[in-house]
């Protein structure tokens, strides 16, 4: 519903605007120009379609292999002391401890085919044990706001888009988006767990929280030491080492299983197709609009403002052009990968308005249309403090995707 008011407010405020320039300023071009760029979009937004069909198919093979090899029950064993801390309100032996790990781990792995489907029958096992069918329980906040949180290692669908569009390295944004997303899932976690006074400093909690975040600080601390070229150079290779390795080792899981690796690929390999075709009506849709609306002038003025006033206060305003992609984030995940590829479309997948755009897209999940989604299956109406931490994270998460593209990208 929200995207449906988004996408015709594209277009109303493009005729209106359009209207004006020609009433007032005479100028006779302008509707040839936006329907123009609405053909133009429209083109771009059915070819970029097609052409993810190889890259998806290629990463689809391989998350299967993984999925099949185990890969998802180690990180469920890996996390399962952790989450139990945040889930106090869950019995011990309950099934959902079990269906929330796996959601997390798909999650983390990039699995989205995979993650819905558990994600909603971890939701309806929460609702059992809910004394107040129509409210949340602290149990199903805290799992949704960990899920809008974009909690993900593997961020599969921005890089096909990236390799789509012609980046030189697809991957180079791999670290900066596993950075941004630990910090959005930490300012949701935080903000989850002072709402609902759980045990921040319990070891176990601060074992795992501890040092996470010492490692990524890590992280921060060895490439604010290194000069621009070094970063990307030692980005690209850490990030395609990490990604080439993530591979092998689904395979060497697969292989332990005595899984068919061959035909696991081939299995999920499959899906690559028929998940593209699926991607044409909503690309060209929200790309169509947004093209449209950049032509009227109005995506320009709305940004160039919000620019001015960053400059007024002195502060660098090169990451402005990319903020679209991060303002929709919360309200359509489709709205916004049209954003991130308007975005590398217009300045280029390799600048750092399309890095950022990538970082953006990849830092935070879809907050309302989860909310919608999970709430909705179960028939929850009161959602408490949901949406306040779920933007909470969001917020945080966009912070900190600005402040390390400009440690890495700048």
């Amino acid at each position: 519903m929200v995207l449906n008011y988004i996408w015709i407010g594209f277009f109303l405020s493009a005729f209106l605007i359009g209207l004006f320039r020609l009433v007032f300023l005479g100028d006779v071009q302008i509707f040839t120009d936006m329907m123009n760029s609405a053909f133009k979009m429209a083109k771009t937004g059915f070819e970029i379609s097609l052409g993810l069909t190889g890259v998806i198919t290629l990463w689809l093979g391989f998350m299967k292999i993984g999925e099949k090899g185990g890969a998802i029950e180690i990180f469920s064993k890996l996390t399962r002391p952790f989450f139990r801390k945040l889930f106090p309100g869950i019995p011990e032996d309950h099934p959902a401890f079990g269906t929330i790990l796996m959601n997390f781990s798909a999650n983390m792995l990039g699995l989205d085919n995979a993650a819905t489907p558990i994600g909603l029958k971890a939701m309806n096992e929460l609702q059992e044990i809910n004394p107040q069918k129509d409210t949340a329980s602290d149990a199903q906040i805290m799992f949704l706001v960990l899920n809008t949180s974009g909690l993900t290692l593997i961020p599969v669908s921005v890089m096909v888009y990236r390799a789509q569009l012609g980046a030189a390295d697809p991957s180079d944004i791999f670290i900066p988006i596993m950075l941004a997303t630990f910090f959005s899932t930490l300012a949701g976690l935080v903000a989850v767990a002072l709402y609902q006074k759980l045990q921040l400093f319990d070891k176990t909690v601060l074992a795992y929280l501890g040092g996470l975040s010492v490692f990524i600080i890590g992280i921060i601390l060895y490439f604010s030491t290194l000069s621009k070229e070094s970063i990307a150079v030692v980005s690209s290779a850490a990030s395609n080492l990490i990604l080439f390795s993530i591979i092998i080792g689904f395979i060497t899981l697969a292989v332990r299983k005595r899984v068919n690796v061959y035909e696991s690929f081939i299995e999920g390999a499959k899906e690559g197709f028929s998940i593209a075709v699926k991607i044409i009506p909503y690309l060209v849709a929200i790309l169509t609009a947004i093209g449209v609306f950049r032509a009227s002038g109005a995506m320009d003025a709305i940004m160039g403002g919000i620019g001015y006033l960053f400059s007024t206060a002195g502060v660098d305003a090169d990451f402005v052009p990319a903020l679209p992609t991060a303002l929709m984030k919360p309200l359509s995940g489709s709205g916004a990968r049209g954003m991130m590829v308007d975005a590398m479309t217009v300045y280029g997948a390799d600048s750092f308005v399309g890095r950022l755009a990538s970082t953006f897209q990849g830092s935070t999940d879809t907050t309302f249309y989860i909310i919608a989604v999970y709430f909705g299956s179960v028939g929850i109406r009161k959602t408490r403090h949901a949406v306040t931490c779920g933007l909470i994270a969001d917020c945080a998460g966009i912070i900190a995707a600005v402040c390390i593209a400009y440690l890495f990208f700048g």
